[in-house]
C-alpha cells in the first residue's frame, strides 16, 4: 500500500490561493509555471483534488475546450473530485467523484491506486480532512518568495510540533522545499 501525500506550492505566509481562488501568484515566480523534475510525486498512480482546485484547473488551461492539455498535468491517472455538484468532466479524463467523507472514500482511492502513492493535490482543507481521518502520511511544501493578504490557507487545522517530522529541506531554485513525515495519532 503505497503513502497518501499532500504537495503543494506555497507562499511564505501560508496562503495556497489568492482570494480568487487563482495560482497566478505561483505563475509569476521564476520556475512557479514549470517546476522541476523530481518536485511532484512520481510515485503517485491517483490524485485527489478538491472541487474548487478541479474547476480551478478546468477553467485556467480552458480544458473543456481543449481536453489534450488534461493529460499535462494528470497523465492518464485516475482523479478522484470530492465534490456536492455535478461537475463537467473533460473529454478521455478518469474522474471519479465523491461525496462525503474522506474516510468513507478511503477504500475505493487505495483500491484505485494499488501498490501507487496517492496525492492529495488540494486544497487545504481537503489535505486536512486526510490529516483528521488519520489517513496523510507526508507533507511536501514549495515555499515561494511570496505573500498575499488571503486566500485559501495551506492547512486551516491546527496541528502540533509533535504530529510532524521533519524529513528534508533544501532550496530548489526560487524555491524553499520542505518534506514533512506525519507522525500517525497515538
Amino acid at each position: 500500500m503505497g503513502r497518501i501525500l499532500f504537495d503543494t506550492a506555497t507562499t511564505i505566509n501560508g496562503w495556497i490561493a489568492d482570494t480568487d481562488n487563482s495560482l497566478a501568484w505561483l505563475f509569476t515566480v521564476d520556475g512557479g509555471d514549470h517546476p522541476d523534475d523530481g518536485l511532484f510525486p512520481s510515485g503517485a498512480t491517483v490524485m485527489v483534488e478538491g472541487s474548487t482546485t478541479y474547476e480551478w484547473v478546468l477553467a485556467e488551461s480552458e480544458i473543456l475546450n481543449h481536453p489534450e492539455k488534461w493529460t499535462e498535468f494528470h497523465g492518464d491517472k485516475p482523479v478522484f473530485v470530492f465534490t456536492t455538484r455535478e461537475l463537467p468532466v473533460p473529454e478521455g479524463a478518469d474522474i471519479r467523484f465523491l461525496r462525503g467523507s474522506v474516510a468513507d472514500a478511503l477504500p475505493a482511492i487505495r483500491a484505485a491506486a494499488g501498490d501507487g502513492d496517492i496525492w492529495v493535490v488540494g486544497g487545504g482543507d481537503l489535505a486536512g480532512q486526510f490529516l483528521d481521518a488519520g489517513a496523510l502520511d507526508r507533507i511536501a511544501l514549495s515555499v515561494a518568495p511570496v505573500a498575499l493578504d488571503g486566500g485559501a490557507p495551506l492547512l486551516p487545522r491546527r496541528v502540533e510540533s509533535d504530529r510532524l517530522t521533519l524529513v528534508s529541506a533544501d532550496k530548489v531554485g526560487q524555491f524553499a522545499r520542505l518534506v514533512y513525515d506525519v507522525v500517525p495519532v497515538r
